[in-house]
């Protein structure tokens, strides 16, 4: 499978990033999948509740559409209503022909480095693994990576890609924990790992820091790093080759090995 690293700037118009996924879609032909990052409807720092829609709504409709003209299925951050004046962070999966086939709500929210997501963001309940482009994928979005749990129980339910979408906090020493953690849920599951954040913030959002550090990689099951974007807005297609999957696991039984007896 071809996919497609779309490490876009997010911004404050849901409109202008609606124009930054389609230019990536142009960038991205030949793909089968497009991972976008997290909350490319509205950057973090803006009223969320105000912006957030329905998943029948235009965002996911424009969305969908998208994926629909350039054939080429899609995974990316938006915003639901959650019903009591906060939002779901909810990571929808578009095949190429349009349909919605599946989406996850955010488990872990960022209440971490003096951040609090939770007071405008409800945490969803049930870790999620859809089928998209001729893969099970497990859908993992930015501070859910520091919990391997999340990672494990994916694949037990039978995830062949990991896919992690960010919109990861600038911050001391972030942008190594993010490479980190990356590597480690595909070197401790011996599964491919797709990992998108947005373009770095080059101006500030209406509330709190700017987020993004880049990076966006794409991590074989042995844990080497393929691509990795850096720093600036830019989209790169790479191969998943799940015969790597086999060899490595052959060579590194280390998921046949758990104690299930102890733990």
């Amino acid at each position: 499978m071809r996919v497609a690293l779309c490490q876009i700037p997010v911004g404050d118009d849901p409109k202008e990033n609606l124009g930054q996924i389609r230019a990536a879609l142009e960038r991205a032909a030949g793909a089968d999948l497009a991972v976008f990052p997290e909350a490319v409807q509205v950057r973090f720092g803006n009223a969320l509740a105000e912006v957030a829609e329905p998943l029948d709504g235009p965002f996911v409709g424009e969305l969908r559409e998208a994926a629909r003209e350039h054939g080429i299925a899609l995974i990316a951050g938006v915003f639901e209503p959650a019903g009591d004046d906060r939002v779901y962070n909810t990571a929808v999966a578009i095949d190429g022909t349009g349909e919605l086939v599946g989406t996850y709500r955010k488990i872990h929210l960022f209440d971490a480095f003096g951040d609090r997501e939770s007071e405008r963001v409800a945490p969803g309940d049930a870790p999620a693994v859809v089928e998209l482009a001729g893969l099970r994928i497990g859908l993992i979005t930015c501070y859910d990576v520091r919990f391997p749990e999340l990672a494990r129980a994916l694949v037990d339910r039978g995830a062949e890609v990991l896919v992690i979408i960010a919109a990861w906090a600038q911050g001391v020493f972030k942008e190594e924990h993010w490479t980190t953690l990356v590597r480690a849920r595909a070197i401790e599951n011996t599964a491919w790992v797709v990992a998108v954040d947005k373009a770095p913030d080059r101006t500030p959002p209406p509330k709190g820091a700017p987020g993004g550090v880049g990076r966006s990689m794409l991590v074989d099951p042995m844990g080497t790093v393929l691509a990795d974007l850096g720093p600036f807005a830019t989209v790169m297609t790479g191969e998943i080759d799940t015969a790597v999957t086999e060899r490595v696991r052959r060579m590194l039984p280390s998921l046949a090995h758990r104690r299930r007896d102890v733990f």
